[in-house]
């Protein structure tokens, strides 16, 4: 009986586990389960319009289709905008930047559900989602250890999670850069996956404003601001490709 019990309460752990971490191997098999677009099929149906509009700014203007393999996705909330980067071996370039078209909560980083707040750190892409309510979306790796750590919370689903950018004009805690810019956004990110695609979220600039917010309620912003303010640091501060 004992035996039995420790076996069924290593199954749910388990699957709680591949549940909030595995969504990046599951996620595409539950869209084809569900018999919506995928990745791929969204992918073709406005790839070569997407190309025609970013090829000036990734330098290929008259070249074949070759999108970076290498990319970084930066947000500033303080100034409302969302920066995509390309990394390879001359370096890091900015390719484009694009506003938000909403925008919820304060500066400082998400502590709970439901506080309305785009999250603050250094994160990954998790997965993408060609069937979003939003028309497109990408799953940001919102809590990451760093924000697991600082929690008061004793149970880590109650920080919250499913942040994502995506495509509208509406948000209770995401970012939203509008439909068109979702394309561009989701397909450099698809054509990026193979490496990890890195996600900065920045309370502000501080390329441009050095100077840390005081977010009451908490002791340890500094402490994150001096990681997100080193990772800005690896980026140019202007200028595009």
């Amino acid at each position: 009986m004992k035996k039995k019990l420790i076996l069924i309460l290593s199954f749910i752990v388990i699957t709680i586990v591949f549940l909030n971490i595995g969504r990046s191997i599951y996620m595409p098999f539950v869209n084809k389960v569900k018999g919506k677009e995928t990745v791929d099929s969204r992918i073709k149906d406005f790839q070569e319009k997407v190309w025609d509009r970013l090829e000036k700014n990734l330098g290929l203007a008259g070249y074949k289709m070759d999108f970076p393999k290498e990319i970084i996705i930066v947000a500033f909330k303080e100034e409302r905008k969302l920066q995509v980067y390309s990394k390879d071996y001359n370096g890091i370039k900015l390719i484009k930047e694009y506003p938000f078209t909403a925008f919820s909560g304060e500066l400082g980083p998400k502590l709970k559900e439901g506080d309305k707040q785009i999250p603050e750190g250094i994160y990954k892409v998790e997965y993408l989602n060609p069937n979003s309510s939003y028309y497109l979306s990408i799953k940001v790796s919102y809590p990451n250890e760093f924000d697991k750590s600082k929690t008061k919370l004793t149970d880590i689903s109650d920080m919250g999670g499913d942040i994502f950018i995506h495509g509208k004009s509406v948000t209770i805690g995401c970012i939203p850069i509008g439909d068109e810019a979702i394309e561009e956004v989701f397909l450099l990110t698809q054509k990026a996956m193979n490496k990890s695609v890195k996600v900065i979220i920045s309370p502000r600039d501080f390329r441009v404003n050095s100077s840390y917010p005081k977010i009451e309620g908490i002791d340890w912003e500094n402490e994150l601001y001096e990681i997100i303010n080193n990772e800005l640091k690896t980026l140019p501060s202007s200028g595009y490709i």
